[in-house]
């Protein structure tokens, strides 16, 4: 019998992420390397990736990486762990196309080529373990299932799916095949939970489709249009309203550029006609019924540029009270507190604004009746609900058992669970130590839960700084101690806790001197304790307070500085004039300038 683990590095109990591995015998499958976008309280933090410190030691037992489809909850993480695995990367044509986009931004890897097309006419073999594929529905094209054949049954993950049976061409399931992969036997099942909380189904991409034409029709001014990068079908469908209403489309956001790019031109799976793409100049020149412009922001997330939109800090887009912003996009809920700030924003902006989701659901992922299709058809013996937060894994986990599969044979895990196989069965074995890793501009995990307290602390109830200097040698405190607030207080209508504040730091400097013992570390522990305690009781805050002690150095006086100076005064006076020497106490040497008597 086979031994089989399967360990979740991300995507459970959060929104993306998504990245599990699944171990038989001594072979290790990845199967997608996805990002999430930050949660609130994520300072200054990028992206988030999985840590992956685990398979360090398991290196060489890793046979590649599989994905799922193009987005970055499934590939954004890739070109960091291609920097620590040169290992090779399988997935569709357009999903390897935009990961290559990806690794070939990333300085580390931008050399790596160990890329592989497949579809779900294809399998691989790895010695006893067997991976096919198959074609699901999504809101990017050439989404792929994943089939991880093993002695004991298949592992499958789904990736994310939804059914649409008015879905076109290059989206559409093959119902027949994932008839076959059940058919064939499904030990465990992996599906996306995303959706478990949509009741009935989701919008049909026609009726989408649909609304975006009529919005367009309707609109009689401008409409900036923000949409996700990677989000292919909802941009062909942007692109259609646009042709059918005679307005041309301006591009903003590098990722859409290149994307565009990518799938237009590269892969002819986006129909763009050659004159409906136009530049900003050229828009000048069109009446604004006449124009639609397009914005994403950086990795395809479009909040961050509609911010800069809206408070007139874009150079290109400026907007005017006939303007219509139309957001056409479903925002992760990790970021659900931007978005409500940005739609403020944007009324205040004077636009007119329109969601997409305030009117219908335009969810790429499975509602709970698409769940329950796909349970049936894959009729898995055990169940891992993943993709989602934990009450949405719940929902999955009940939808399964009312199609009959019992409640033991369910697994909700956490990142770093470990599901083991063993004689049957599998259970939770030994965790396995996974976290995040924070992403912070070039920075790759050196921001770590310390950092965050501290900008969190640092947003707020700011910072406090205090500085003195001492003479050790004499133990005394050589000046008063000089305090800066930045964000905790305003220091001029705060003069006497100021003042407070200095008497406090004097007396503690004070006492430490005045010990035998004397430690740098002690003396500023001591100022940071004492003066913590002082400020929370007048203020109630908890400011960074950094003390800041320095030491005068005194310089001996030369020995033989005083005979030098009288020896000097002995010195017979030549006939010659003598040379004037001006040094640094009193003549032009050091910052004087030369008197205009003694210019030559």
């Amino acid at each position: 019998m086979s031994k089989i683990k399967i360990i979740p590095f991300g995507g459970v109990r959060e929104n993306g992420k998504n990245m599990y591995a699944v171990e038989v015998d001594s072979q290790i499958f990845i199967l997608d390397c996805g990002l999430k976008y930050p949660e609130n309280e994520l300072m200054g933090i990028d992206v988030v990736i999985p840590d992956w410190s685990y398979l360090q030691d398991h290196a060489d037992q890793i046979k590649g990486v599989f994905l799922t489809h193009g987005h970055a909850d499934a590939i954004g993480a890739l070109p960091y762990f291609l920097a620590d695995f040169k290992v090779p990367v399988y997935g569709s044509q357009l999903t390897i196309a935009l990961a290559k986009l990806a690794v070939k931004e990333n300085k580390q890897v931008k050399k790596f080529n160990d890329f592989h097309v497949v579809d779900e006419t294809k399998t691989i073999k790895f010695g006893n373990v067997t991976i096919g594929f198959f074609t699901t529905t999504h809101s990017i094209p050439d989404t792929l299932g994943i089939d991880v054949q093993t002695p004991e049954g298949s592992i499958v993950y789904t990736g994310d799916f939804k059914f649409d049976q008015t879905a076109v061409k290059g989206y559409q399931t093959n119902l027949a095949r994932l008839a076959e992969v059940g058919t064939e036997g499904v030990l465990a099942l992996l599906s996306d939970s995303a959706g478990a909380g949509i009741t009935g189904a989701s919008t049909r991409e026609r009726d989408i489709r649909a609304y975006i034409e009529d919005t367009f029709e309707n609109t009689k001014g401008r409409i900036v249009v923000a949409s996700v990068a990677s989000n292919i079908m909802r941009i062909q469908q942007i692109v259609d309203a646009a042709l059918a209403t005679d307005r041309k489309i301006v591009l903003s956001g590098e990722d859409l550029e290149q994307i565009i790019e990518t799938t237009a031109e590269g892969l002819n799976l986006l129909q763009i006609p050659d004159d409906t793409l136009i530049s900003f100049e050229e828009a000048l020149d069109l009446d604004d019924d006449q124009v639609v412009i397009l914005v994403t922001g950086r990795m395809g997330e479009p909040t961050k540029s509609l911010q800069q939109i809206a408070n007139g800090d874009d150079p290109d887009i400026q907007l005017t009270s006939t303007d219509l912003v139309f957001v056409t996009t479903t925002p992760s809920y990790a970021i659900e507190t931007m978005v409500q700030k940005t739609k403020d924003m944007l009324y205040r902006a004077g636009a007119e604004v329109k969601f997409i989701a305030d009117d219908l659901n335009p969810s790429g992922q499975a509602s709970q009746n698409d769940e329950q299709l796909m349970l049936n058809f894959m009729k898995p013996k055990f169940f891992i609900p993943i993709q989602g937060e934990y009450r949405l894994l719940d929902r999955h986990a009940e939808l399964a058992e009312e199609v009959g599969i019992p409640a033991g044979n369910i697994f909700i895990t956490a990142k770093g669970d470990v599901l083991s196989y063993e004689d049957g069965k599998f259970h939770l074995g030994d965790r396995v130590e996974v976290g995040n890793t924070m992403i912070d501009g070039t920075g790759v995990g050196d921001i770590g839960n310390i950092v965050l307290r501290d900008r969190r602390v640092l947003s707020e109830d700011g910072i406090f700084v205090v500085v003195a200097t001492i003479d050790r040698k004499k133990k005394k405190i050589v000046a008063r101690p000089q305090i800066t607030s930045r964000g905790f207080v305003f220091v001029k209508t705060n003069r006497e806790l100021m003042n407070q504040a200095a008497d406090l730091v004097e007396k503690v400097v004070q006492e430490d001197l005045d010990q035998k013992e004397f430690d740098w570390g002690h003396l500023k522990q001591n100022v940071r304790d004492k003066l913590n305690r002082f400020l929370f009781n007048q203020t109630k805050r908890h400011p960074v307070i950094l003390p800041v002690i320095m030491e005068i150095n005194q310089h001996p006086k030369r020995k033989n500085h005083t005979k030098a100076t009288k020896e000097a005064t002995k010195a017979p006076v030549t006939k010659k004039p003598a040379k004037k020497h001006h040094n640094s106490r009193g003549g032009w040497g050091r910052g004087k300038k030369r008197p205009a008597s003694e210019a030559k």
